[in-house]
């Protein structure tokens, strides 16, 4: 009871001191404008729109009485002084202090976000844009260099290289992938012989499904869909991994017993991407065979051996080679991009998020330019 009457008490204290304003003079500029009482949110009531109906110009603003004033309080002193031109007079030491920050925190940029000609802002959002990829591509560049050279101190002091680390990444990487690899790999070798089997039909060619499985899948599809779900799974999972312990100061506690963060994290996650990328690309491939060749068995009538046999027909060895030649490349540019992005992230968790996100894009775009590059020079040494 005695804390109930103490917090009324309070109260009506408060609300005896809420804050007013009376007009104090009236001079050529304008009038003048006294404030007494607390200027803080819960004693403000319709002060603000009070001084937005004031129809006449203001000259000069009293806080002689003025007891408290917190931030709102003291926005509104200072856009009622700005849209007015008024001077603030008798500010204490609190008051003038929220005064200059709330006026340097007022957004002078509006304007310029909100620009009337399109044009010119999407000019400018690409050349930000433009900027940000151009440093993101240098420093990554820079990146991959310094993994280079530690993988290079690893060859020579083989007893650095943490094998125990390894091991985990190859579990986490390969081992734990294989079920959805298999599936998503299995389903593609279905489509494929599908969509093939319904065009190739109009010209009475089904049989050359199994040239377009065979084909597709082990020189493309095979390795690059595997390259596409690693990238998301596991180049994300590096991302976010390395981003928490950047924030948890782990990394900067590493470095500080001197121990290389590059040996400790990033190695070991792309040597055991590199080393399983050729494993889960035949894997998949093999799954996306089985996949079209339940289709044409079912579909087409093709019997299992005929169908393999036209597959070793068709499907040159050359084929086989350029999986296996791509899917390391895919697997260092995966994990690379995702640690880097671990790297990248700033002391907020939501940081962890934005790199995640940026380590997929990152190397699927780059798994994209790779591979488009190699359909190009392995068109042009002939192997086609």
């Amino acid at each position: 009871m005695l804390v109930i009457l103490r917090l009324l008490r309070q109260k009506y204290r408060s609300m005896s001191e809420a804050v007013n304003f009376e007009i104090d003079e009236t001079g050529e500029d304008g009038v003048s404008l006294r404030f007494a009482g607390n200027l803080i949110i819960t004693e403000i009531g319709d002060m603000d729109s009070r001084l937005r109906k004031l129809d006449y110009p203001v000259s000069s603003i009293d806080l002689s009485g003025v007891s408290r004033i917190d931030t709102i309080g003291a926005w509104i002193i200072e856009r009622t002084a700005r849209e007015h031109q008024a001077q603030i007079l008798h500010a204490n030491d609190e008051a003038a202090r929220l005064l200059q920050r709330v006026s340097e925190q007022q957004v002078e940029n509006i304007p310029k976000l909100f620009n009337p000609i399109p044009i010119k802002r999407i000019l400018h959002e690409i050349g930000d844009a433009v900027v940000t990829s151009t440093r993101t591509m240098i420093a990554f560049m820079g990146f991959i260099g310094q993994v280079v050279i530690s993988f290079l101190t690893i060859l020579i002091h083989p007893s650095r290289l943490r094998l125990n680390a390894l091991v985990m990444r190859f579990e986490f990487v390969g081992l734990r992938a294989l079920a959805i690899v298999g599936l998503m790999s299995f389903l593609i070798g279905i489509v494929i012989a599908q969509q093939g089997a319904v065009q190739l039909r109009q010209f009475g060619a089904e049989v050359f499904t199994i040239n377009l499985i065979g084909r597709l899948t082990f020189r493309e599809l095979g390795v690059l869909m595997t390259a596409i779900m690693v990238a998301g799974r596991s180049g994300s999972a590096f991302a976010a991994q390395i981003g928490t312990m950047k924030i948890t100061e782990e990394i900067d506690a590493m470095r500080t017993i001197g121990v290389s963060p590059i040996e400790a994290l990033v190695l070991p996650r792309t040597l055991a991407t590199i080393m399983w990328m050729p494993l889960l690309g035949f894997y998949a491939s093999i799954m996306a065979i089985i996949g079209g060749g339940l289709l044409c068995w079912i579909v087409l009538e093709i019997p299992p051996a005929t169908y393999i046999q036209r597959l070793r027909e068709v499907t040159p060895l050359t084929d086989f080679y350029i999986g296996l030649i791509k899917a390391p490349v895919f697997g260092a540019i995966i994990a690379m991009a995702g640690c880097f992005q671990g790297l990248q992230v700033k002391n907020n968790a939501e940081e962890v998020g934005l790199k995640t996100t940026a380590a997929v894009v990152q190397a699927i775009f780059l798994v994209i330019v790779l591979d488009a590059f190699f359909a190009v020079f392995f068109s042009g040494i002939g192997w086609d």
